[in-house]
């Protein structure tokens, strides 16, 4: 609706649906209301893998890999750009507990961690997300 149909390519149908399902319009600005933050609420369930004080990890509904997993941080940045320099150790541990999450789920021989940010970029979730996959070989390009 109103969207071009390489915007639309990013949002799979069932993608869509479960955001739908779950009362999540996309995209969203406020990271607060997106299904993300119902997650870190724990207003709404999700297989949820690792957890700190900073972020949690959880498997994606709509697995692109046999390993699909989210990394995402508690507190609210709704995408890369909108991050800022006193977010940089955060930033940081992003990454190390993808790196955990690989671990957990056995990735010793490869993964990749994405990040989509924007529209152009293909972001779903206007709630920043690290993507964790692999339990296969991955091509390159990725898209």
């Amino acid at each position: 609706i109103g969207r071009s149909a390489s915007s639309r390519r990013c949002f799979t149908r069932s993608a869509r649906l479960q955001m739908t399902e779950a009362g999540v319009e996309a995209p969203r600005e406020d990271p607060q209301d997106t299904i993300f933050g119902k997650i870190i609420r724990k207003e709404i369930p999700a297989d949820i893998i690792y957890e700190d004080e900073k972020c949690l990890a959880f498997r994606d509904i709509s697995p692109q890999a046999p390993t699909h997993v989210l990394v995402i941080p508690k507190k609210t940045i709704s995408m890369l750009d909108r991050a800022e320099e006193t977010d940089a150790e955060l930033l940081g541990h992003l990454l190390l507990t993808s790196k955990k999450v690989a671990a957990i789920d056995n990735l010793g021989s490869g993964y990749r961690v994405v990040i989509n940010n924007g529209k152009e970029g293909c972001q779903s979730v206007y709630h920043l997300h690290l993507h964790v996959l692999g339990g296969r070989q991955l091509s390159w390009p990725p898209g």
